[in-house]
């Protein structure tokens, strides 16, 4: 495993080649937004989730009639060493491609490519996955960046609000005992507001799983100050608001092309709610945005 570090005159990014992952963000005053991955609360950062968001019922599905997947959360990519393609002062290419190990979980010959790239306070993060296979292939791809909340020492966690980009109403289903979405147990979060006051027990039944939203812009800053990230998701449907439910002092703002199996679904890939599907030698890429405020 090898560290990248991206920077301009504004901010600075590290990478990880084992997951592509993203460790660090900060801005030219050396103030970290990113979480740093205490693992008394939670040892990741901000994992590549492919070609699963969530889970799958049992762990297992099939796929291509005669075909199984069997994933762990979130898939494989956050687990896998990528190759690094390029790098430049303020950009940074991975890839990652089917071998015999990835096959036995997802019997494609997929190539995931992520793309880190710094303009101004922003890092763009693009997803592009490639069907490298002779056969139509199904997938989500998503994000899992956590911030540090409280950002700053002497601040408190719940000095902080999500801030959509538009007033919402919105209901979030809820996970049940197998970490499955059931759509008919719901509960209400948002009443024509753009504002979420953060809260530690918000957490304690797992994420909050947005899937009605007009705003595809969240922050996460000061209720007081212009402090804080935004994230952008023009080409995602789904977003997750999530901290440990052990109080961790991070809040993960994850924009998602899909989500775990939900329990009115069968457990056919293709069925699942938000897939994706290449066909043999397409491409296609899903990005999304963080910002320094």
């Amino acid at each position: 495993m090898s560290v990248i570090e991206l920077k301009n005159d504004k901010i600075s990014a590290a990478l990880k080649t084992m997951g592509a992952e993203l460790t660090s963000l900060k801005d030219t005053e050396g103030t970290e937004y990113l979480w740093q991955g205490n693992p008394d609360y939670w040892s990741g950062q901000a994992p590549v989730l492919f070609p699963i968001i969530g889970c799958l019922r049992n762990g297992t599905a099939s796929v291509s009639g005669d075909k199984t997947c069997s994933f762990g959360r979130h898939g494989i990519a956050r687990r896998k060493e990528f190759t690094l393609i390029s790098s430049t002062e303020d950009k940074a290419v991975f890839s990652l491609k089917a071998d015999e190990e990835t096959k036995k979980q997802y019997p494609f010959d997929f190539e995931l490519q992520m793309t880190y790239e710094l303009d101004g306070q922003k890092l763009k993060i693009t997803h592009t996955v490639i069907n490298h296979d002779s056969i139509p292939m199904p997938f989500c791809v998503g994000g899992h960046p956590a911030f540090n909340c409280p950002i700053s020492e002497g601040e408190d966690f719940e000095d902080y609000v999500v801030e959509f980009e538009y007033p919402e109403t919105a209901d979030c289903a809820l996970l049940n005992e197998d970490a499955l979405i059931d759509n008919g147990n719901r509960v209400p979060i948002l009443k024509d507001s753009s504002t979420l006051p953060v809260k530690h027990e918000m957490f304690y039944n797992d994420a909050l799983i947005f899937d009605q939203l007009k705003s595809r812009k969240v922050s996460l800053k000061h209720k007081d100050q212009e402090k804080g990230i935004c994230v952008s998701f023009p080409d995602f449907d789904y977003l997750g608001v999530w901290s440990s439910a052990n109080d961790g002092p991070f809040v993960a703002l994850e924009p998602w092309s899909g989500t775990s199996t939900c329990t009115d679904e069968d457990d056919v890939f293709e069925h699942k709610r938000g897939i994706k599907t290449l066909q043999p030698g397409e491409e296609t890429s899903l990005s999304f945005t963080i910002e320094i405020l």
